[in-house]
């Protein structure tokens, strides 16, 4: 799935990156506990989580995951937005809940990790 796509389906904003010339969603993975998303295999997925903290970003470049989507209303603080920036990374912002948004990712042809 293209970003453009993506943020249409979940009422996305952009907050960072370009969308037009980022790679295809083609797996997502959902998750608060940046524990998990470090047990993650190379993939690459749609990272989706409510935590909005800088630790986020830095899971994320640790992970290879080079798209991130906050749920839940969750709003990116500048330094998440200068670090992801740096790292090339797509950030997005949805005020739909991580259920929502998995199941409507889901519906549309995204795969889960596991």
């Amino acid at each position: 799935m293209k970003i453009p796509l993506l943020m249409q389906l979940l009422e996305a904003r952009l907050v960072c990156g370009d969308a037009e010339n980022h790679r295809i969603i083609e797996h997502a993975f959902a998750s608060d506990l940046m524990s998990d998303v470090l047990t993650l295999d190379a993939c690459s997925p749609l990272l989706i989580t409510g935590l909005s903290n800088v630790q986020t970003i830095r899971t994320a470049e640790m992970a290879d995951i080079h798209t991130v989507l906050l749920a839940r209303g969750k709003k990116a603080t500048p330094e998440m937005i200068a670090l992801a920036h740096q790292n090339d990374m797509v950030m997005l912002e949805t005020p739909y809940s991580i259920f929502k948004t998995s199941g409507i990712l889901y519906q549309h042809g995204v795969k889960p990790v596991y």
